[in-house]
């Protein structure tokens, strides 16, 4: 074994001796409590019926959109999408990770000071992280109170005022909560700051027709740059910067992720229209999803159950504090017909570790049933202060 080779066992014996070393699994249970398939676009076959359809002769890739990728297709999607989030314009990019990092990455000059919440995503981290911004820091999760002295800070401590963008996610793919986006918004316009808000877990699930948080609330016009994946409610790949054509154009020709990847193929892109055109039509309701979400949440408090994450998003949380518990609890939800999955550290600060279980709309209420019934088997009652682990 060479001496690389030798670096990358020690870390994964590390990772072993842990106890949270990740594995790929092909094991499925019926009931789907752990796929980001919110409206159930996959499971029900109602994305695939609606792609019984030619794909108007773009089959494949056949080189970046600046070279030979870029199609009447693709222009006319993201058209329909722009149109959809009552944006000026929108930009396709091959994947949620690719649209955060290349629109953040690129938007940051080094005069520039970038403000994030502290629960951001991964891409979101590596995005700044590649950007040239003069300075990164982190606000309190959801804390406009820490975010205003922040903003206030590199207001008033430099000279001329610096540009300022702050990035949140509308709802956290951990915990479930949605950020204060409204009162954001006000702080950003008092600041003069601008705002970029990732829609990941939002789209599809919120706002008129799943337009996502920010059209619910109605602050389109307020928000700076929206970040639309595909890959969660949708069940579709990719994702899209929404924002101004102004901004569109400079991704156009500063965006690496976008600038030096294959375009998306056809069938991809006949996938995501297919998606829109379900969220526009006549028929399309999230409202099951959201009765199911308040049926979950009666159930916890009928069980008494505490280390839930207040919230009201498909995303419920119910931390353990370990990662031993956390498997033990997934698999006997497995071993009970229930597909769950245990969030372990590194991924969660440890502490926090947790079973995430994610509501659709084909759960059904005696599968949510089943699942507390199974909780509250396994897990140890404190007496004291009604606890469980």
């Amino acid at each position: 074994m060479n001496h690389v080779e030798q670096y990358l066992a020690n870390k994964l014996n590390e990772r072993t001796a842990a106890g949270n070393l990740r594995r790929l699994t092909t094991q499925r249970a019926e009931g789907d409590f752990y796929s980001n398939d919110y409206l159930g676009l996959v499971t029900t076959g109602a994305l695939a019926a609606a792609m019984r359809q030619p794909a108007n002769g773009a089959t494949g890739s056949t080189g970046s959109r600046l070279l030979s990728g870029n199609s009447g297709m693709a222009e006319d999607l993201e058209q329909t999408i722009a149109a959809f989030h009552k944006a000026e314009a929108a930009l396709l990019f091959n994947s949620g990770y690719d649209a955060n990092m290349g629109l953040l990455a690129s938007i940051a000059s080094r005069h520039t000071i970038i403000l994030s919440d502290e629960l951001c995503h991964a891409s979101i981290i590596d995005g700044i992280r590649l950007s040239q911004c003069s300075g990164k820091y982190k606000f309190r999760h959801n804390d406009v109170n820490d975010l205003e002295e922040k903003l206030k800070k590199y207001n008033e401590n430099t000279h001329p005022t610096p540009p300022i963008i702050v990035v949140a996610e509308s709802v956290y793919s951990m915990d479930g909560d949605m950020t204060p986006l409204a009162d954001m918004v006000r702080l950003c316009k008092e600041y003069g700051a601008q705002l970029v808000v990732d829609e990941a877990h939002a789209t599809g699930v919120f706002g008129p027709g799943g337009a996502g948080l920010v059209a619910a609330l109605g602050l389109q016009d307020k928000v700076f740059a929206r970040v639309h994946t595909f890959g969660k409610a949708l069940g579709c790949h990719g994702a899209a910067v929404v924002g101004s054509a102004l901004l569109k154009q400079y991704l156009i020709n500063f965006a690496r992720p976008f600038i030096y990847t294959t375009a998306l193929p056809g069938h991809s892109l006949q996938a995501i229209s297919a998606a829109y055109q379900y969220l526009a039509g006549d028929t399309f309701t999230n409202q099951p999803l959201h009765d199911l979400i308040a049926y979950f949440r009666t159930r916890i408090k009928e069980t008494g159950m505490t280390g839930w994450k207040d919230s009201h998003s498909p995303i419920q949380a119910l931390v353990t504090g370990n990662n031993e518990r956390s498997k033990r609890l997934a698999t006997k939800l497995q071993e009970a017909g229930l597909q769950v999955s245990p969030i372990l550290h590194p991924t969660v600060p440890a502490g926090a570790e947790r079973l995430r279980v994610c509501l659709h709309t084909f759960n059904t209420k005696e599968q949510v049933d089943l699942l507390f019934e199974v909780c509250r088997a396994e897990c140890l009652l404190n007496a004291k202060n009604r606890s469980y682990f």
